[in-house]
């Protein structure tokens, strides 16, 4: 399901975080990312396995909207492969892959691995959910460029997530 675009930041994220410096910090990332890659950042959220609670999803979904970036939100219960697949035939930059029910351990390095077999090493895979800090350095070591855990402020995350790919861009 595609997001629909959105101008300047509104809906309901927009409501929560009037007059925010970080908001217009991160707007400003979306308007440089765009002018490096000719289209603005696009990102999938994905709910792999068998998490069926994607209240989370969808709010980060409509937040990062909010923010400037395309959004496709994947069906629930996808396996790695279907996420995959979707994302690169979408042609999208990163991977937002939600976890709530523990499977992080084995449903996002098998996405890791599928996307290099397809040749899309290049988008980026982030974490969010609840993910036990004790679990981040493991899936940073099998790849994973950001994890975002209960708390995380929206816009920092998608602060962070910017300047990796502007940074990406430019080298």
């Amino acid at each position: 399901r595609h997001v629909p675009k959105t101008s300047a930041v509104s809906g309901v994220f927009a409501k929560e975080v009037k007059d925010n410096k970080e908001i217009d910090t991160v707007m400003e990332l979306v308007k440089q990312f765009e002018e490096l890659d000719g289209r603005r950042p696009r990102i999938m959220v994905a709910k792999m396995g068998q998490d069926g609670h994607d209240r989370g999803a969808k709010v980060i979904a409509t937040s990062f909207a909010d923010l400037g970036f395309d959004v496709d939100i994947g069906p629930l219960f996808q396996t790695p492969e279907e996420v995959a697949k979707q994302a690169t035939e979408n042609d999208v930059h990163i991977v937002g892959a939600s976890s709530l029910a523990a499977g992080h351990k084995t449903l996002i390095p098998a996405l890791i691995n599928e996307l290099k077999r397809l040749g899309r090493e290049d988008i980026m895979v982030i974490a969010g959910g609840v993910i036990p800090p004790k679990d981040y350095d493991f899936l940073f070591d099998v790849g994973v460029s950001g994890v975002f855990g209960p708390g995380t402020k929206i816009s920092e995350a998608a602060k962070d997530i910017l300047e990796k790919l502007i940074k990406e861009l430019q080298q």
